[in-house]
């Protein structure tokens, strides 16, 4: 009852109240050029239908840039000037005529307010009306139908006009809905284009509120969420629009905000509510469209899932060249993808078994971004699908062409796969494509999925993962131990490798015992009849020590740092199928990017 229509947007109302202006302006000149007569003011007349026209002119042109509430005193003063012209036309018959021009007031009053404000516009709508033909020398009688025709009128269409705003309107919460919200964002950025005012974008998710649904009973769950939706809607403006967008995910309208405030009133939001929540913000930025908008505040909330959960996190659209420069790139299969041995500790320390793909690339834009920066590029613009297609293609190409030079060896490749890439419903098809075209065997290819991605338990991900594995290929957690995933996890999850993260091998020294963890990681692994790699070996000693404790495989500078395919073969020939142990570069010294980074994809420093 008290809120407005889903139609009552900045762009709709000021047409509409402008388009109404207009033709009656127009129409009432017409009528004062060629009505005979003389009882009245014509020249008072024809002066309200100008005002009329250019003020309805003023609409069109300038009226999305209006405050809401501005309508308000347009429909009013619409009112007042019907009221002057039937009050004030030379002729009695062109009165009752132009009493016909109240229904508009009270469309446009149905059409826009909430039916509390609609309803008095009516009301004074028929108040005028019942007035002013009478002082026409009319019976009082004579304004009831006018009066009557402009009640109806207005009541009608107001109720139609909420009949089909409801598809726009989640009906648990009474806040416009995922299809309603949409609608709102296209005719904001529409506004914010012509205004060149800042626009922002809030997604917000609930935490665990599955485990409220499964515990306590669905009744329960659609208490908080009204309960929510109630405590956020009084911390917002007027023009701030939030909405259900779906299930237990919230989405938030800043208009003329910056990334900064919508941080500021996020936490806000927070803080209002007992119950955990996530948040992704982002804003808009000339040319983008809405569902790219969206895109990027889902990676934001997205990041702040994988980041803990109950926190904000900002995915600046500010990164526009670097998104361009790496789109031009992967359209033009400008970006390598070098190859790091994996070898055997249990067979001389030396042989190669397999090699991990990492990517290499070093932009004009912006040469020092760091690895996560890049990836969070192509996830924010909607590249990392290409992306994840051209390495992984690429990757196949070179190690058949590997397999091919070093027959005896049988090696497997490993390649890193995005958690939003995992998440797409036809990605395991993808990957069977892949392998087709290129011949590389299912059973030699490893995926790489960080411990986090598959802690985000997206349903979708894990059946990506049983069916690639079904298909033959093999899964690998890569950075185990650094993510929230317990160890009991892994019975559960499906997975045949697990990547120890070099922060464990790096604590192995001379001078001090092995990590504890290192051993009960490898007898879990054995137990739960996983392969183990140990990841960021630089010494001898750390290689020894790893042997000791059951580690079978390895990789790291100790034995080789990432080549391209061509200077990686000649390695391999040097040695016949097995590396030197010597450190192929200088040890590490503080956050050299040349590194192997968390996700295994490099860009050249």
């Amino acid at each position: 009852m008290r809120a407005a229509s889903a139609l009552a947007t900045a762009m709709v109302m000021s047409r509409t109240t402008g388009a109404f202006y207009v033709m009656g302006g127009a129409l009432g000149l017409l009528l004062t050029a060629i009505a005979p007569g003389d009882e009245g003011n014509r020249v008072l007349v024809g002066s309200a239908a100008a005002v009329a026209l250019l003020l309805g002119l003023s609409l069109l042109g300038w009226g999305p840039r209006m405050p809401h509430n501005v309508h308000h005193a347009y429909v009013a003063i619409a009112t007042v000037l019907v009221t002057v012209a039937v009050h004030s036309f030379p002729n009695t018959v062109g009165a009752i005529s132009l009493a016909a021009f109240y229904v508009f007031v009270a469309c446009d009053a149905a059409l826009f307010f909430a039916w509390p404000l609609a309803v008095a516009h009516i009301g004074f709508a028929m108040v005028m009306c019942l007035w002013a033909l009478p002082t026409r020398d009319l019976p009082g009688w004579s304004g009831v139908i006018p009066a009557g025709v402009t009640f109806g009128v207005g009541v009608v269409v107001g109720i139609l006009t909420r009949m089909a705003s409801e598809a726009d309107i989640d009906t648990l919460t009474g806040l416009l809905n995922r299809r309603g919200f949409d609608r709102l964002l296209n005719a904001a950025i529409e506004q914010a284009g012509r205004t060149g005012q800042g626009l922002a974008l809030v997604l917000v998710d609930l935490d665990r509120f599955r485990k409220i649904n499964d515990h306590l009973g669905h009744r329960a769950g659609d208490a908080v969420l009204q309960r929510v939706a109630d405590a956020w809607t009084e911390l917002l403006a007027p023009d701030q629009r939030l909405a259900r967008y779906g299930g237990d995910a919230f989405a938030l309208l800043l208009p003329n905000t910056t990334e900064q405030a919508a941080i500021l009133l996020t936490e806000r939001l927070r803080a209002a509510v007992t119950t955990g929540c996530s948040a992704g913000v982002t804003s808009w930025q000339q040319g983008e469209s809405g569902s790219l908008l969206v895109s990027r505040a889902d990676v934001g909330l997205y990041r702040a899932k994988q980041g803990g959960r109950n926190r904000t996190v900002l995915e600046s659209s500010r990164q526009q060249p670097l998104a361009v420069e790496l789109r031009d790139a992967i359209d033009r299969g400008a970006l390598d993808v070098h190859y790091q041995p994996i070898v055997s500790l249990t067979e001389g320390g030396g042989k190669a078994v397999g090699v991990e793909a990492l990517l290499r690339w070093s932009p004009a834009a912006q040469p020092d971004v760091t690895t996560e920066g890049l990836i969070r590029v192509a996830e924010e613009f909607d590249l990392i699908s290409d992306l994840d297609e051209l390495v992984l293609r690429k990757a196949c190409a070179d190690a058949a062409r590997l397999q091919e030079t070093f027959a005896q060896l049988d090696l497997t490749l490993n390649v890193n796969v995005s958690g939003l890439e995992l998440a797409e419903t036809e990605y395991a098809d993808r990957v069977a494509g892949i392998l087709e075209n290129t011949g590389w065997p299912a059973d030699q290819l490893v995926l790489e999925v960080t411990e986090s991605e598959l802690a985000a338990e997206s349903q979708t991900a894990i059946a990506n993962l049983h069916t690639l594995r079904e298909r033959g290929v093999r899964i690998a957690i890569d950075d185990f131990g650094t993510g929230y995933s317990s160890l009991s996890r892994l019975a559960t999850l499906p997975s045949d490798i697990i990547k120890v993260d070099q922060s464990f091998v790096a604590a192995i020294r001379s001078d001090s015992p092995a990590p504890p963890l290192l051993g009960v990681i490898a007898a879990l692994s054995n137990a739960l009849d996983l392969q183990v790699i140990a990841e960021g070996v630089e010494t001898e000693y750390q290689a020894a020590v790893l042997t000791e404790l059951g580690f079978a495989l390895a990789q790291g500078y100790h034995y080789s740092d990432s080549h391209p395919v061509a200077e990686l073969i000649t390695d391999l020939n040097s040695g016949r199928g097995e590396l030197t142990a010597e450190p192929a570069v200088p040890p590490r010294t503080g956050d050299d990017d040349t590194h192997e980074t968390a996700d295994g994809w490099l860009p050249l420093g």
